[in-house]
């Protein structure tokens, strides 16, 4: 599934670049220039992670984070901090107030990507851990289990890696070197050559014919779990 975003800035020039580079990496972007656009829009919209720039007018993000830890509805959105400020004060008490991460500018827009999926993976939902099943195919992560049509299958630890990946995100389309990253981690990006092999002995074991009705070639792109 597409993750959405919501950048926060009351600069709009930093939230024309973030919100370019996050767009080039297929996720969903809202955009906001203050704290109360921002609440707006994240009471209005599914948002699966904020963005959000600690001085701004009306509602700084303090203030906005302090409102959306105190939000039932809300209060397990992850929060990336962007801060122009450097003391460790700022940091701490941004942290305390439920921040999941931040980054000081200026800043490279790559690496506000990467921190954003850095967070989105540690904030996984809690059944992820245990069972992950989308149509036939089941998967007990802890004990590293698969079955097909309740018929166990052995994978290697490759295949289960990029299994749990694209059961973990049904309709979601992922680059090739997203899938490796989220999967294996950046120091296996060598593997890419060979991915294309991975998936079609994991396609022999888990699709119930020679016509893929699982694992989606998208030309161009990469590959998507249909569910």
């Amino acid at each position: 599934m597409q993750k959405t975003i919501l950048v926060v800035d009351d600069d709009k020039s930093i939230v024309r670049l973030v919100s370019s580079y996050l767009e080039q990496e297929h996720f969903k972007v809202f955009s906001a220039y203050d704290g109360v656009g921002a609440l707006q829009i994240l009471r209005r919209e599914v948002i699966d992670l904020v963005i959000l720039d600690l001085m701004m007018p009306e509602r700084d993000g303090w203030d906005v984070t302090r409102t959306i830890r105190n939000d039932k509805r809300l209060e397990d959105v992850p929060i990336i901090m962007l801060t122009a400020r450097i003391g460790d004060t700022d940091k701490i008490l941004g942290l305390e107030l439920g921040a999941d991460d931040y980054v000081t500018k200026p800043f490279n827009p790559r690496e506000v990507v990467a921190r954003v999926r850095t967070v989105l993976r540690r904030t996984i939902p809690k059944q992820a851990s245990n069972t992950l099943r989308v149509g036939a195919i089941s998967m007990q992560v802890d004990s590293r289990r698969v079955s097909v049509d309740d018929e166990t299958i052995e994978l290697t630890p490759t295949e289960f890696a990029l299994l749990k990946t694209l059961l973990m995100h049904p309709n979601y389309v992922f680059s090739r070197s997203e899938l490796i990253e989220q999967s294996l981690g950046y120091e296996y990006e060598s593997i890419e050559r060979t991915l294309d092999s991975h998936i079609r002995n994991l396609r022999k074991k888990i699709e119930p014919s020679d016509e893929p009705t699982y694992i989606q070639t998208v030309y161009g792109i990469g590959y998507k779990l249909e569910g």
